[in-house]
């Protein structure tokens, strides 16, 4: 075989390797595409760095901090240290992403950072109540914290820090 056959076969392989990984790579794409476009309709999605709301496993919508300057602010001295909490109360900013008529007495709330470890789960009557001041205040790093009056929440240690998202459960 001479070397100008043995040259035109090599490229030849090397074409066709290449056009077989750039094919199932296209494929691979076009399936992800896909895999988005089957959401419903008027599926509300979070964006990177949103905290995301689901309201019985389904997501209703997502806020970041500047989303809330829109709602009234609220302040506490909190038992601790007497520091100044100001941020916005969490019943407020459910009620932007879930209808009043599903947040019933005893449905339930869990506020997670998953990057922190740690949760609160509140009832709706226990955020609801003006005089629990249940709400997120904006850290110096610019992410959220859970604060409130609370027994369970009135101390540092037990406050949400980098709150990255919240779990609403109706009872059923």
């Amino acid at each position: 075989m001479s070397q100008n056959r043995r040259l035109f076969i090599g490229v030849t392989v090397l074409v066709l390797m290449v056009a077989l990984v750039m094919g199932v790579e296209s494929f691979r794409r076009q399936q992800a595409v896909s895999e988005q476009s089957q959401m419903p309709p008027g599926m509300p999605t979070a964006a990177p760095g949103s905290i995301p709301i689901y309201l019985d496993d389904q997501l209703v919508g997502a806020f970041t901090p500047a989303d809330l300057d829109q709602l009234p602010e609220a302040s506490f001295n909190d038992a601790e240290q007497g520091t100044l909490q100001e941020g916005w109360m969490l019943a407020d900013v459910l009620q932007l992403y879930v209808a009043e008529d599903a947040l019933l007495p005893e449905t339930e709330v869990l506020v997670r950072s998953k990057h922190r470890g740690k949760m609160a789960t509140l009832s709706w009557a226990e955020i609801a109540a003006p005089e629990n001041m249940v709400m997120f205040d904006l850290s110096g790093r610019g992410t959220l914290k859970l604060v409130s009056l609370l027994p369970q929440l009135d101390a540092r240690a037990e406050w949400v820090q980098d709150s990255d998202e919240i779990r609403i459960t109706t009872a059923k």
